[in-house]
């Protein structure tokens, strides 16, 4: 918890709303975050369920009906918990989802434990603190304080925190929805991995909202040769022409594209810069764009993924043995594609931008399994309705004086894309503040500072409010 002083002086630094939270939430908050960090929830070793049932614990201490508080799933492992906060009826439910597992982490690659909740420096570290058992924390520490003090929102609202959003193939949305429909069904979602409050330097800049998302989709380039011995080198390695096609990835970026999503946020954030970021958005939203400022946005890297589709490669094998050419070379490729292109489509210009007929490029799926490249260009742009963005921006302005709550189309991928095609209508946006040249989720040290983690906590608990008195 911060003491009130060290609040004090952070409120004058713009670091924090002034929203101070009581002792009690401060504790309980910091509590359960800790927890989270701390169990393990990767795919490789991990167990979802275990966290999931630390979750229904807490909650059932809290007064919670056993009846309203379930942990279920395919099978030991993969367990999702879900949760209804009974409300008077008046609407119809809403659901809040928020997946419980992470990145892989190596404790070799961290500067601490990446599975060991770690405070210094006005940081929380561990794997999660971006992605996102920050937010797990958060929702579970709302509906806790929500059913202490006997409040009744006018719907019920229904959390889901569930398995396999990162990787794996027992996505629990996925799971929920096909299996038990009944317990998650709503009028609409409210997706906690999305959005965010875009701070720098611990100063709020502006609120995103997610209006739209980008696909998910893996490649696996192969190149396969004879081989041979070592002794004998020839210039039809496998290994160059796949170094051949990946350099070829690295200086070919997609095209610069524009939808009316992207060309909003560009359009209400260009205020919110310094000059010559300023004139650089302005810009690109011209036509024909101007190639230089293109140039300059797209060294950094949060504005270059929302201009086009980008696709890196994430990992390498190649060879059997030291003294041997190789005989099969792989990579893997991660692409991000902007709606209204499939991934069909991109295999294919991956194609044409490789020119090699040695290296084949296989569709191996969103996130595990493989399958047929898809021709779905993605959900439509769709942006809250007024119940929701009327609360949204007015705790926004309460809390974040200044900071306009804008619309973004997320670079990465979420559990939306489950819900949005089940036909509920999903919006995603959180409250917890991230320096934008300080995104570590999925990477080393990942971490959150202590004031934007307990700003997001009072701003759950208003915004939710405010949506549902």
């Amino acid at each position: 918890m911060l003491p009130m002083r060290i609040a004090r002086l952070l409120v004058l630094a713009g670091m924090l709303s002034g929203a101070a939270l009581d002792d009690a939430t401060s504790r309980l908050s910091r509590d359960i975050f800790k927890e989270l960090i701390e169990i393990n929830t990767t795919d490789s070793v991990g167990n979802t369920t275990t966290a999931a049932n630390a979750m229904a614990k807490r909650l059932k201490d809290a007064g919670f009906p056993a009846a309203d508080v379930q942990v279920l799933g395919p099978n030991d492992r993969k367990g999702n918990m879900v949760a209804r906060l009974r409300g008077t009826g008046a609407k119809k439910p809403v659901l809040i989802i928020g997946h419980l597992d992470v990145v892989e982490a190596k404790r070799e690659d961290w500067t601490t434990d990446p599975f060991q909740f770690v405070e210094k420096d006005g940081y929380f570290y561990g794997r999660g603190t971006q992605d996102m058992k920050v937010d797990d924390a958060i929702l579970v520490t709302t509906f806790i304080r929500f059913r202490q003090e006997g409040y009744r929102p006018d719907r019920d609202l229904i959390l889901a925190l569930t398995a396999d959003e990162e990787g794996g193939t027992s996505n629990g949305v996925e799971w929920l929805l096909k299996n038990h429909r009944d317990l998650i069904d709503a009028e609409f979602v409210l997706n906690e991995d999305a959005g965010g409050v875009t701070t720098m330097k611990g100063k709020p800049v502006n609120v995103d909202v997610e209006a739209s998302e980008k696909q998910y989709a893996d490649f696996e380039l192969t190149v396969l040769n004879p081989g041979g011995h070592s002794s004998l080198p020839t210039p039809d390695n496998a290994i160059y022409h796949l170094s051949d096609a990946l350099s070829r990835l690295e200086h070919t970026p997609f095209p610069l594209e524009f939808n009316a999503v992207t060309r909003t946020y560009f359009e209400r954030r260009a205020p919110l810069e310094n000059e010559q970021t300023k004139a650089d958005m302005n810009a690109i939203l011209q036509t024909p764009p101007d190639a230089a400022a293109v140039a300059r946005l797209s060294k950094e890297p949060r504005y270059n993924s929302m201009l086009r589709t980008t696709c890196v490669a994430t990992r390498l094998s190649a060879g059997h043995a030291n003294n041997a050419l190789p005989q099969t070379a792989q990579a893997i490729v991660n692409c991000r594609i902007l709606p209204g292109h499939s991934a069909a489509e991109t295999q294919q210009a991956l194609v044409r931008m490789f020119a090699d007929p040695k290296v084949t490029v296989h569709y191996l799926g969103a996130i595990g399994g493989a399958a047929q490249a898809s021709d779905s260009k993605g959900f439509p742009t769709v942006l809250p309705p007024a119940e929701v963005m009327r609360p949204l921006e007015q705790v926004a302005a309460e809390m974040w004086p200044g900071a306009p709550v804008i619309p973004e189309m997320e670079t990465g991928a979420s559990d939306s894309v489950y819900t949005m095609a089940a036909g509920i209508p999903t919006y995603g946006f959180n409250g917890v503040g991230l320096d934008q040249d300080d995104v570590r989720a999925h990477g080393k040290d990942e971490r959150v500072r202590v004031s934007a983690y307990y700003d997001g906590v009072e701003f759950c608990y208003r915004f939710l409010k405010a949506m549902t008195k």
